[in-house]
């Protein structure tokens, strides 16, 4: 068994380098010479994935005040499972859920061009704008209601910065393990604004190019929630094997019988439906994703 220290020291060292990511704009065609996803996953089996065949739900919550924190000046972030410079050894990940950081970024700086491989990576954001650039050639902004995605695959460099100079930009930065290796890079973007859906939820992400949101190559399901205090819903999971983790954005929601608030993460499993109750006006991010690969 490999010792807990060379494991997390050796697992968290393709997110270590982001949060000093430099301020360049310059692309590069060469592929990474090591795999983040090698070294990622490693991780998968080691926490919050039932291990035997459990009859019982299980869940773990992640309060908004728990999760690791970063001020790098240009960069404030919160990371709901270990990255960079947070390690927490029972905060790796959720399932095939590696990543959820919540970041700010200032005004006209960003992330220097950087590496990924074999990783879906998606990006939310809720204020301002972000500025992408990558080396297959693409270079845009995306913006509240906006959702974007990268299959990483064999090997891809971008980087990301406020496009603004006189106000912060605020997403959700997302990566999932994917469940094919080495797939041709990919990238795409869309708007999800003018389909919002009030009171209920809205699919942003699935595994199907012909399905409502992005597509990734997982089997997972994202849905935006947002409801109206008082109001009552159910959701079913898409997948056997897979789970269900709730991300507070604002207000208060109930799932089952545990109250979130604004921020707070919380993971279920080992179940085939939840309720959902509001307790304010709220909005939620609902990742459905598999246990296990």
């Amino acid at each position: 068994m490999m010792d807990r220290k060379k494991f997390l020291k050796k697992s968290l060292l393709g997110a270590a380098g982001l949060a000093a990511a430099s301020n360049s704009l310059k692309a590069s065609n060469v592929k990474p010479k090591e795999s983040t996803y090698d070294k990622m996953m490693e991780q998968v089996g080691f926490n919050h994935i039932p291990n035997e065949e459990i009859s019982t739900m299980k869940s773990v919550l992640h309060k908004a005040n728990t999760r690791g924190y970063a001020n790098h000046g240009w960069l404030d972030t919160h990371h709901s499972f270990s990255f960079a410079n947070y390690r927490n050894p029972e905060r790796m990940h959720f399932g095939v859920l590696r990543v959820l950081n919540d970041d700010i970024v200032a005004a006209g700086r960003g992330f220097g061009t950087h590496p990924h491989d074999n990783m879906e990576i998606v990006s939310i954001p809720l204020f301002g704008d972000l500025q992408h650039k990558d080396s297959m050639g693409n270079v845009a902004v995306i913006k509240e209601g906006d959702v974007q995605v990268m299959s990483a695959g064999t090997g891809i460099f971008h980087s990301e910065f406020n496009k603004n100079e006189d106000k912060e930009v605020r997403f959700l930065q997302i990566w999932m393990f994917p469940n094919q290796k080495n797939v041709q890079p990919r990238y795409d973007q869309i708007s999800i604004k003018e389909k919002e859906v009030k009171n209920g939820l809205q699919q942003i992400l699935s595994p199907s190019a012909d399905d409502a949101g992005v597509w990734v190559h997982q089997n997972a399901w994202f849905h935006i929630g947002n409801y109206e205090s008082g109001c009552n819903d159910a959701y079913k999971v898409h997948r056997k094997g897979n789970g269900l983790y709730f991300f507070v954005l604002d207000g208060s929601v109930t799932v089952n019988d545990q109250t979130l608030d604004k921020r707070d993460g919380y993971g279920v499993w080992d179940t085939d439906e939840v309720s959902i109750s509001s307790n304010s006006d709220s909005r939620f991010l609902l990742m459905d994703v598999p246990m296990e690969l």
